[in-house]
């Protein structure tokens, strides 16, 4: 059972009956204050993709993690407020792709549905706190463009997901793409890619520890030991080599709480970014 008043004294917010701008507000608080982050993987903590041990876990220990712990936990949340929310499979399209993965697992998306307003009749809310610098706030789930802070996106059907959905992002931002499926998910969906996900050497969550939020202004990205502050002038990138301004960066910019972690382990876990970071530039920051 989802603790619904302790998840929302995290997110600053007070119980309110399903409604879209109720929906909004959830939305960018999650997106602003609970980051999306690989610093469980890095203390070598194993999670689950349980949607109420996700929001337990964000409630207790303020602490988020990526897609199918952020978009999970936010379904539970969403569900014990009476909202209804559904899952779908989606595949992000990293940078590097020549072409989209189509719905594969690799992202978990929400939809809300019955809350029309004017501005979306039909009621049906894209609604996801999973991408990092993705979206701030929900959108309707109708083709078109649409502009949040310095990002300008563009949600259309997808080419790759016979019936599904296609959000294509800003050149600058962190991924290409996301294509989605309408038929509806459940964690079972997603359980494999999650093993690799969180434990393949190959994959950029384990090889890598970053931390990223969404907030009006933009986005602030950090990887390893580089942050990178996003906002409608353009991306500003710094290391940040101090490890009292890096642990005061976790807990402070993206709000990650760290209360379990031990002295031991927090030495542990900067010695280890440190090193990747340090191999990194070695290699002319490929």
């Amino acid at each position: 059972m989802v603790d619904v008043t302790a998840y929302l004294r995290r997110l600053g917010l007070r119980r309110e009956p399903p409604s879209a701008p109720a929906l909004a507000a959830l939305h960018r608080a999650h997106a602003e204050r609970i980051a999306y982050t690989t610093f469980d993987i890095h203390l070598g903590r194993t999670t689950t993709i349980d949607p109420e041990e996700s929001a337990d876990r964000i409630a207790r220990l303020g602490r988020g993690g990526y897609c199918y712990h952020l978009n999970g936990a936010l379904s539970a949340l969403l569900a014990a407020l009476g909202y209804d929310v559904r899952w779908h499979l989606g595949g992000v399209q990293g940078r590097a792709a020549e072409a989209p993965v189509g719905a594969n697992g690799n992202h978990l998306v929400l939809t809300v549905h019955g809350l029309p307003t004017p501005q979306c009749p039909e009621g049906v809310w894209f609604t996801d706190v999973g991408l990092g610098d993705g979206l701030h706030e929900p959108v309707p789930l109708t083709p078109g463009p649409f502009t949040q802070g310095p990002y300008e996106f563009t949600l259309d059907h997808s080419s790759a997901v016979p019936g599904g959905w296609r959000l294509t992002h800003a050149p600058f931002g962190g991924f290409r793409g996301m294509d989605f499926a309408a038929a509806l998910a459940t964690p079972a969906d997603f359980q494999a890619m999650h093993k690799e996900l969180a434990t393949s050497p190959t994959s950029p969550f384990v090889r890598t520890l970053t931390a990223q939020r969404r907030h009006t202004a933009g986005a602030d990205i950090l990887r390893g030991l580089n942050l990178t502050t996003v906002t409608s002038t353009g991306a500003a990138s710094r290391e940040v080599t101090d490890q009292e301004e890096w642990w005061g960066m976790l807990t402070g910019l993206f709000n990650i709480g760290v209360d379990d972690v031990t002295p031991p382990e927090r030495a542990a876990l900067w010695a280890r970014v440190r090193t990747t970071h340090e191999a990194w530039l070695a290699a002319g920051r490929p």
